[in-house]
């Protein structure tokens, strides 16, 4: 079997979130828990056995606080069939192995159960990785990775459907937030838990010219486009939300190719022409 490869330092993920404590920038959680409880009051049902995984414990009890709520380690400590709502919060980003991950969140499911995920994914904080990536060319001659690799929406709704999920849907919210500088931003993600925890991640200190000649790209090349915003910079953040349920006999099926009962040019009232052979 092949294994996954190694995306994150879990020891350094959980160092971030540690630092992050008392002054963690929770607004775009904020954002995120909103999203959830939207998706959440237009399911006509009531969920006893909700389950939380995620890695900001704190935050996310409080917004559900009748949630089990699990650490999103590689093994998930779920267990089966337990739950009839199942949350992976703030956190998919992070795993090395992601199909793994809403596998695990399947099984714990009962059957007709309910997945949501939300995660930062898309163009997150794509400003930042192109002002990075031309200033480490300059200054030292290569590329390192800084910033983790962000699912694109296409291929989300996939690891679904590969996880055995039925009904799956993935939709994004696009945010723009915009800071005085590249270097605010980057105090923001790190106050968020969100700083480099990539196991393929330089190991020495990096020099302070780097992140100079990054902000002075950032400013020239992604600058706020609101005139009331003249003199900052913008940055993008993309929360994907995966939907899915753990399939059961109960739910709506496709109907089998040429099965229909009546002909599509009927119900639409309309003359059906034959292709020419």
């Amino acid at each position: 079997m092949t294994q996954n490869p190694i995306l994150t330092d879990r020891s350094a993920l959980t160092r971030n979130r540690r630092r992050a404590g008392t002054d963690f920038a929770h607004f775009l959680h904020d954002v995120a828990a909103e999203e959830l409880h939207d998706r959440l009051s237009m399911v006509n049902r009531t969920f006893t056995d909700p389950a939380l995984v995620t890695g900001h414990k704190a935050f996310w009890q409080k917004n559900f606080d009748s949630a089990q709520i699990v650490e999103d380690d590689d093994t998930l400590d779920l267990a089966v069939q337990a739950h009839d709502l199942v949350i992976h919060a703030m956190a998919l980003h992070w795993a090395s192995d992601p199909v793994g991950q809403l596998v695990q969140a399947r099984r714990a499911l009962r059957p007709d159960g309910l997945f949501l995920a939300v995660f930062f994914g898309g163009q997150t904080l794509s400003e930042l990785r192109a002002a990075l990536a031309q200033a480490e060319s300059e200054v030292t001659g290569g590329i390192s990775p800084r910033i983790a690799p962000m699912g694109e929406i296409r291929d989300l709704g996939g690891l679904l459907q590969r996880a055995g999920f039925a009904l799956p849907v993935a939709d994004s919210v696009p945010l723009t937030v915009t800071y005085k500088s590249a270097f605010d931003l980057m105090r923001d993600i790190r106050a968020m838990g969100e700083g480099n925890a990539l196991h393929a991640r330089l190991r020495r200190p990096t020099r302070r010219a780097l992140f100079t000649r990054a902000a002075e790209i950032y400013a020239l090349h992604f600058a706020a486009e609101d005139p009331q915003d003249a003199g900052r910079i913008k940055a993008s953040f993309e929360l994907t939300v995966l939907t899915g349920w753990a399939p059961d006999a109960s739910q709506q099926k496709p109907l089998r190719p040429g099965s229909a009962a009546q002909r599509l040019a009927d119900a639409l009232g309309s003359t059906e022409t034959p292709l020419e052979p």
